[in-house]
């Protein structure tokens, strides 16, 4: 590995954070749920903490409630090594809430609780732009771009972090009940498409976006933009599919046995900026490449073996021990 757990550019983290109440029984509808536990989430925080949790450097971006569940998240990224200088706290909305119901087989249905929430207030002139433009690597999604003023404020902080030479990574993590309905979904994730240099979709976002049910090469290229270096399509416990303008290939997965999907795509991006921060040429030797997304799966994978996003984060350690153990 180029870096041995002791990444020194900064991995600055854009959006939202905000607190999941998941059942305290999996495979139940949110109304028979018999109690709920709070979770921290939101994908850019969690990408924030995956990335500390490994030895690198990340920061988060983003506005939470003047509340007790606000203080509490800001407190939680602080806990992790996660700087928090460029957080706002909104005094007349509330931190973000989702209720996630976990299936019996692992997978996630939401009910968010945003009308509207602090994430969204975020404005372009509360940026903290010293701190993004101290990034080498910017990280965002697609939520953030969803309402005004947090879209303008997604714009800004992009432009900011490329007119200082970030690498810009982008991670759509597709919440459909967010959007006001699917068309504006996919022109919006795709408003910004091509200002990435490293994009992330899920086999499930690969076929929104394309509107094609086949998860093939052809379909994944035809996401290709001239401006990109890495393409990853990621397959759940298939492993992963990446791209670059010289070779493709794919990951196998590890197995594992699956409680909670949750953070799993987190833990990968997480794993990966970590691993390139300070080495970007890895995103042009397919070996060294290779040897990254399979430490990222391996991240990945040991996320799902426990319930939330946050607490099953894995270290260095824990991740080098199951690729030693191979894919068993």
């Amino acid at each position: 590995m180029a870096v041995n757990g002791s990444a020194s550019g900064l991995i600055v983290s854009f959006g939202e954070m905000l607190i999941d109440f998941v059942p305290t029984v999996s495979g139940v509808s949110l109304a028979e749920a018999p109690g709920f536990l709070k979770a921290p989430g939101g994908a850019p925080a969690n990408v924030a903490i995956a990335v500390t949790r490994l030895g690198g450097k990340s920061a988060f971006v983003g506005k939470l409630g003047d509340d007790e569940f606000g203080h509490m998240l800001a407190g939680i990224l602080k806990q992790n090594g996660v700087q928090a200088d460029g957080i706002n706290f909104d005094k007349g909305a509330r931190t973000a809430l989702a209720f996630v119901t976990l299936r019996a087989d692992g997978e996630r249905e939401f009910m968010f609780y945003r009308n509207p929430s602090a994430d969204m207030l975020l404005t372009a002139d509360e940026l903290n732009l010293d701190l993004i433009r101290s990034a080498k690597v910017f990280h965002y999604g697609s939520i953030s771009l969803i309402v005004e003023p947090c879209r303008a404020a997604h714009l800004k902080a992009m432009e900011v972090a490329k007119e200082a030479g970030a690498l810009l990574s982008y991670d759509p993590n597709l919440r459909l009940p967010l959007w006001p309905s699917a068309e504006e979904a996919r022109k919006q994730i795709k408003s910004i498409w091509d200002k990435a240099d490293v994009i992330k979709v899920s086999d499930v976002e690969l076929e929104f976006l394309t509107g094609s049910d086949k998860i093939d090469d052809e379909s994944a290229m035809s996401l290709w933009h001239p401006n990109l270096k890495l393409l990853l399509v990621t397959l759940g416990e298939k492993g992963c599919n990446y791209y670059t303008k010289k070779f493709h290939g794919s990951v196998e997965a590890f197995h594992v046995k699956t409680v909670d999907t949750t953070g799993a795509g987190d833990s990968f991006v997480g794993a990966l900026l970590t691993k390139i921060v300070d080495d970007q040429a890895i995103l042009e030797d397919e070996a060294r490449l290779k040897e990254v997304l399979r430490f990222s799966c391996a991240c990945g994978a040991i996320t799902t073996t426990k319930k939330g996003a946050i607490p099953a984060l894995p270290t260095e350690a824990e991740a080098l021990t199951l690729l030693k153990g191979g894919s068993s």
